[in-house]
Formats: structure tokens, C-alpha cells, sequence
């Protein structure tokens, strides 16, 4: 077996133990725009089946969810992992209302909830015009409290029905009184992550059946004018940061800045990456859910409309 020399072996050991203890070098690191200087993506627990929706509240905790396992997860800004919520309806994507309610898209019955600090539950959409929704699987609140939320259809082991009640998969949005549903987009092949500007002025919303992400003007009523194509990649999440820059995921964390042009890349040693937030002390740390894994990463950049 040939030897490493002394010079080989300082260079390589710093890698070695990141592995071991759950960190993973980031490459160029020292370059990013947006990813703090020398930062390792971390770890934090692998334990789960399949991690979705992180949503920070006003503190900067972060719940998840493990979608196969029924449960909502919380990772507190002091480092401390538990479980926030069982039998949580399937919950998938998730957003925080203003008063502190954690909304989320639980597709156990294809229905959209709202859970109060104290885990009461409150359905804000049971179904549409009669109809059983696809699978509300990604929400964003808009400021004035109105819900934007996609309804993509994937077929679910714990469903009965094996298709579905309404055709289009499409973008509805909940007005903020919670007394009407409106269709505002019904032209995608299978919309999927949403995010909008703090300003409630733009809307983006990952086409992941057409491998394609656009952004819509919002207007005054909620409605969604202006589509245009921001990039030709589709997305599971979305989020984005307090510059402007669009995160998208599936094979890792891809950024974009707001021309749509791609600044970085944040690779994931997981099979998918479905999605991410922005959270922690500060609102500075990026936390990603990938397959079996719960990550996160300090960033020089915060959360959207975060001071």
C-alpha cells in the first residue's frame, strides 16, 4: 500500500473529520455571495423517512415535517431538536401566519390547516366547489393575509382513491376573510413551490412537471398578472433572501439572483432535496429538508424581509 506523504495526509484530515461529524465542505465556500466564508453544511439529524416544509417562526425556530411518519418537528434556535406535533394530517409544506398559527398544506384529506401555537387545529380549506383538491402541497401568505397555495396531484399509499376529482393542477389563493377560494393560476403542468416577496408585489411558483419556474406581477386584489419565465429549472421548494436571490431545490440548493441568472450551488449528499428556509439566530442560517436528513448552513445573507 503506498504511503501518503505528511503534506497529503494535514490536507486531507480536516475533510475526513467534517464527514465524521456530520459537516460537509461547501466548495468554494470563500466565494459564495450568498453562503458565509469558510461555512460547512451541517447535519443536524438524519432520523427521519422524508423531511419537507421548513417554515421558521417569528423567534427563528424551524418545524419541519416528516411527512411519512405523520409528525411535525421543531429545531430551536438554542440547537434543541423535538417533536412539535403528531398525527399532523400529513402535513407537507408549511408558512407562518402573522399571529404565530403554522399553516400547512396536510394532504391526508387534501386540505389546508391551521395549527395555533398551543397545536389546535383549525381547517381553513376542506375542498373546492364541492370537489376534493389534488394535494395541497406548498403555501405562502401574502401581507395582507391572503393564501397562495399549489395543488399538484401526486398519488399518495395511504389515499383510496387512485385519481383525482379535479383535472387541472393548478395555484388557488384563500382570501385573507377565509371566505372564498379563487383559482388564480390553471395553466401549469404540475405547480409545486411558492414563494413571494415580502412586498406582496411578485409571486413565484416552480413548475416542476414542465421543469420550468416563473414570476407573476400580484396585483391589488391578489390576482396574478405578468407570468413570465424566470428560469428553465423546475423546483420542489422555494424560498428567498433578503437580496432578492431565488432558491430553488431537487439536486441540492441552486441559486439565482433576480435577473434569474445562477450564482451558487449548494450540494447535498442526499437523493432529493425538496426543500428549504431561511431561520436560526438573526434569520442568517439556511435550513435545508433532503430525503432522510435535516441540514443547515450559516449564510451571509438573510431570510426575506428579515432586518
Amino acid at each position: 500500500m503506498q504511503l501518503f506523504s505528511s503534506i497529503r495526509l494535514i490536507r486531507i484530515l480536516p475533510v475526513v473529520a467534517a464527514g465524521i461529524l456530520g459537516f460537509s465542505p461547501i466548495a468554494n465556500a470563500q466565494n459564495s455571495p450568498v453562503v458565509a466564508d469558510g461555512a460547512q453544511l451541517k447535519l443536524i439529524s438524519n432520523q427521519f423517512s422524508f423531511t419537507e416544509g421548513p417554515a421558521a417562526d417569528a423567534k427563528g425556530d424551524v418545524y419541519f415535517t416528516d411527512q411519512p411518519n405523520n409528525k411535525i418537528w421543531k429545531y430551536s434556535t438554542d440547537g434543541k431538536l423535538s417533536v412539535f406535533m403528531d398525527k399532523t394530517g400529513r402535513s407537507n409544506g408549511m408558512y407562518f401566519d402573522r399571529k404565530g398559527n403554522l399553516i400547512t398544506c396536510a394532504d391526508l384529506h387534501d386540505q389546508l390547516w391551521s395549527i395555533s401555537p398551543n397545536k389546535k387545529v383549525t381547517v381553513l380549506v376542506k375542498d373546492f366547489k364541492g370537489h376534493r383538491l389534488n394535494g395541497p402541497n406548498d403555501v405562502w401568505i401574502d401581507p395582507k393575509g391572503g393564501m397562495y397555495f399549489t395543488d399538484p396531484y401526486y398519488q399518495r399509499d395511504y389515499w383510496k382513491r387512485k385519481q383525482p376529482a379535479i383535472k387541472k393542477q393548478r395555484v388557488y389563493y384563500l382570501t385573507p376573510d377565509r371566505r372564498k377560494i379563487i383559482i388564480m393560476a390553471d395553466d401549469l403542468v404540475k405547480p409545486n413551490g411558492i414563494i413571494g416577496s415580502p412586498d406582496g408585489k411578485q409571486l413565484y411558483v416552480a413548475d416542476i412537471g414542465a421543469n420550468k419556474t416563473y414570476v407573476y406581477q400580484i396585483e391589488k386584489n391578489g390576482h396574478l398578472s405578468n407570468k413570465k419565465l424566470f428560469t428553465a429549472m423546475g423546483s420542489d421548494g422555494l424560498t428567498l433572501d433578503s437580496e432578492g436571490n431565488l432558491y430553488l431545490t431537487g439536486k441540492g440548493v441552486t441559486v439565482f439572483n433576480k435577473e434569474g441568472k445562477k450564482i451558487d450551488h449548494i450540494d447535498v449528499k442526499q437523493d432529493w432535496t425538496a426543500n428549504v428556509t431561511f431561520g436560526g439566530p438573526h434569520f442568517k442560517t439556511l435550513f435545508i429538508t433532503a430525503s432522510h436528513g435535516f441540514y443547515k448552513l450559516p449564510m451571509k445573507v438573510k431570510g426575506s424581509g428579515k432586518k
